[in-house]
């Protein structure tokens, strides 16, 4: 039977962790990760001021969750691709891949080549492909008026005063076209999964370049999306699953197949750090007069992140477990 093409639509953690679970079923799937070019923060930020190419972060984080760690030479590689710099003036938060992204770009000429040469040399299982080659940064309008754009911006809020303030406005500045090959890919697919990852920043951060939601219209895939098991302060306090499906509805132009929410219970003392953050749990509260298939599963990852030295980002404590979630998604 011919496999059937599954594409992964987000950027970051969330991405990075449905892509290490799906990789185990390549003889049944092919794999393509589409994903976010509006990173602007830390390590990724930094490389895109300095060096003016698209934003490296999100491709790494793919990248990485692709390769393969079957053997010595490959467990290596994906090692140094994660490794972060805490120490050096200058390099002190850097990622080694991002710089060796940035390397690449330099010497092929552009960030398409170098994609596509880092994933020869890790061997990865399936293919990354960047959401737009435009470079533009996001834009947020909340409903007090106040408009920020970037992406980091708009991800590390600080304001503790801000953070259950709602985002009335989400685009791109300037407008950015949607990659011709994601297009493809988008039309072609069998099964389309947006998310797990930050509601704006990392998922509707690519429904927003233009031609997308045209892309999805036209494809005949079935659509999936999975919701984050916490909010985020500044963009989805308050909101819990039905909230996050009228937004993607809104801005990916489509309602989805389907809507996967986790259903495990929480360790006490993570949800005490994330409520001293102002956020909590994203609970299942659609209603059974919903249209679509709601599949509400345990999906917690048992154990916590750890924080790496030298990240200057604030990181989710508690993740998908990647296999249960592969095997739900799947089942689909």
């Amino acid at each position: 039977m011919p496999k059937k093409q599954v594409v992964v639509v987000g950027g970051g953690t969330g991405t990075h962790t449905v892509l290490r679970g799906l990789k185990k079923y390549t003889d049944a799937i092919t794999l393509t990760a589409i994903v976010s070019m509006a990173d602007s923060g830390g390590s990724t930020g930094r490389l895109r001021d300095e060096f003016g190419q698209l934003p490296a972060g999100d491709v790494r984080n793919a990248l990485t969750a692709l390769a393969t760690d079957g053997d010595e030479s490959g467990a290596l590689l994906r090692q140094l691709f994660l490794y972060r710099f805490s120490r050096g003036e200058g390099l002190h938060g850097h990622n080694f891949g991002n710089l060796f992204l940035t390397v690449l770009t330099d010497i092929l000429g552009s960030e398409v080549k170098a994609i596509d040469a880092a994933s020869r040399i890790l061997r990865v299982a399936g293919r990354v492909v960047p959401v737009t080659t435009d470079d533009a940064h996001l834009q947020a309008t909340y409903e007090d008026g106040l408009v920020v754009t970037g992406e980091h911006d708009i991800d590390e809020i600080t304001d503790p005063t801000r953070a259950a303030i709602r985002i009335t406005g989400f685009t791109m500045e300037p407008k950015a076209i949607l990659n011709p090959e994601a297009d493809r890919v988008l039309r072609s697919a069998d099964l389309i999964i947006l998310g797990p990852g930050d509601l704006y920043t990392s998922v509707l951060a690519n429904c927003v370049v233009d031609g997308f939601t045209e892309a999805l219209k036209a494809s005949s895939a079935k659509i999936v999306y999975v919701c984050n098991v916490m909010s985020k302060r500044g963009q989805t306090v308050g909101l819990q699953a039905a909230g996050h499906l009228r937004e993607v509805v809104r801005y990916a132009g489509i309602t989805p197949s389907a809507i996967i929410v986790n259903s495990d219970t929480f360790p006490a003392h993570l949800l005490t750090k994330y409520a001293a953050e102002g956020n909590h749990p994203v609970l299942n509260d659609l209603t059974s007069n919903v249209t679509i298939k709601v599949i509400s599963h345990p999906l917690l990852a048992k154990e916590e992140v750890p924080a790496v030295a030298g990240d200057t980002l604030t990181r989710s404590l508690l993740r998908h477990d990647a296999d249960v979630l592969a095997s739900v998604l799947l089942s689909l």
